[in-house]
């Protein structure tokens, strides 16, 4: 996937920081990102200058936030985290992040060392985020230059707090992505994840390495972000990855922990959508073994693993062993505003999985807005939607809600009539 190149002080001490709240998160601090928003806004109803003064609350608040990432106080610190990562997940910020990134990256570089457990994880979260809003170029490749080697040292120390390790696992992934500009580079660091998921491998004796569950999650994260890489691999290096890795990761289908299992194999599916990509003849020597084991997966009935672990289970892994034996992808439909993405690839899942995992709920709103984003999945520039648009857009979700509304009363009443039959007859 090719990389794209982006466009072109501290206050005093603040009091405590209050959180960021979805109030806030509702204000558009863009103006000409304001034509993406769902709903109306209070700014938006009193006219331009209360918009600007609502906009100059919103970065203030910020800014606050921004200088607290340094507090002394370690609920400050994580309240600022936390304030910032919403921000970052909900709202398009590059013009304001642009000329305060080291700042931040200063605070996050402070809280990732200083820190404990929980503000670890935030920072590291923050990270990716800030490199999401700045996008691949200069800027983000400043700060990652910074983070990158605190990323390994927590990720490679064996002392350190494991869910810190685990964030440092899926951050280095994402920021890799976005800011790595050395594909070199890029192959040093899934060599680190490589270091990290094979401990979990199944030896060839059949026994099983003892790791606690905290420990195969962090070998998880570290598969689902070697994985992410691979997406922006050569062919050469895919051909090389899959020589060295496509017989062991079956071993990895053995682990008693769900998300690994399904982990895994996502990862097959993605090798083996890659490998016909560069040789459509691409055969795999252990294929009908593989297959063996995926068809176990699929119609997995242990008895001594949770129901809901076996559902989730089975459904991944009809679909990859359809991905194994057909090359066949189960596509799905994001429709975000006017738009739509379909998700019709492993490598595309892949993505839009892990950018899903950092924004959360916000993500349709920056495949709208967010040029990087867009510019990942092919979707060009943003589309303005115009005021005419949007109404017409508001109508037709009002007028399914009636419809729905409607639909519902029929429904409950012809239930009820129906109960009210047999009670009678019972009664009879």
């Amino acid at each position: 996937m090719p990389k794209s190149k982006k466009r072109n002080g501290r206050g005093g001490q603040h009091g405590a920081v209050q959180p960021f709240s979805d109030e806030d998160a509702s204000i558009e601090t863009l103006s000409h990102c304001s034509s993406f928003s769902d709903s109306t806004s209070v700014a938006d109803e009193a006219g331009g200058e209360a918009e600007d003064t609502a906009q100059e609350d919103f970065q203030y608040k910020l800014k606050v936030y921004i200088d607290c990432t340094v507090d002394k106080s370690a609920k400050t610190r994580q309240t600022a985290l936390d304030g910032l990562k919403t921000a970052m997940a909900t709202k398009i910020l590059y013009e304001f992040l642009l000329e305060r990134r080291m700042t931040i990256t200063d605070g996050i570089e402070r809280c990732l060392k200083k820190g404990k457990g929980e503000e670890q994880c935030a920072a590291a979260s923050l990270a990716c985020l800030l490199c999401i809003q700045l996008g691949s170029g200069i800027e983000s490749e400043e700060v990652f230059k910074t983070l990158k080697p605190i990323f390994k040292n927590l990720l490679s120390d064996g002392a350190a707090n494991i869910q810190a390790r685990q964030a440092c696992a899926t951050s280095l992934g994402l920021c890799t992505m976005v800011a790595e500009d050395d594909i070199l580079d890029v192959y040093a660091t899934m060599e680190c994840f490589e270091t990290l998921f094979t401990r979990s491998y199944v030896r060839e004796d059949g026994s099983r390495p003892s790791l606690s569950p905290q420990t195969t999650q962090l070998h998880t994260n570290a598969l689902l972000s070697w994985a992410l890489l691979l997406t922006i691999c050569s062919a050469s290096h895919i051909t090389a990855i899959i020589k060295k890795h496509l017989k062991k990761l079956p071993r990895l289908l053995e682990s008693e922990d769900v998300n690994m299992r399904i982990a895994a194999g996502e990862t097959i599916a993605l090798l083996f959508e890659l490998a016909r990509d560069v040789d459509p003849d691409f055969d795999c020597e252990d294929w009908e073994s593989l297959c063996d084991k995926l068809n176990a997966l699929a119609t997995d009935c242990n008895k001594h693993r949770a129901k809901t672990d076996k559902r989730k289970q089975r459904s991944v892994f009809r679909d990859v062993l359809k991905a194994v034996e057909e090359g066949d992808f189960q596509t799905e439909t994001i429709r975000f505003g006017t738009e739509k993405m379909i998700i019709d690839s492993w490598v595309r899942k892949r993505t839009y999985d892990t950018f899903r995992e950092f924004v959360g709920s916000g993500m349709n709103y920056h495949l709208q807005a967010n040029e990087f984003i867009r510019d990942v999945f092919g979707l060009g520039p943003p589309v303005l939607i115009d005021s005419a648009a949007l109404k017409a857009m508001k109508s037709s979700r009002l007028e399914r809600h009636l419809y729905n509304a409607a639909a519902f009363k029929a429904r409950t009443k012809a239930r009820n009539k129906f109960r009210d039959k047999r009670v009678d007859v019972g009664e009879f």
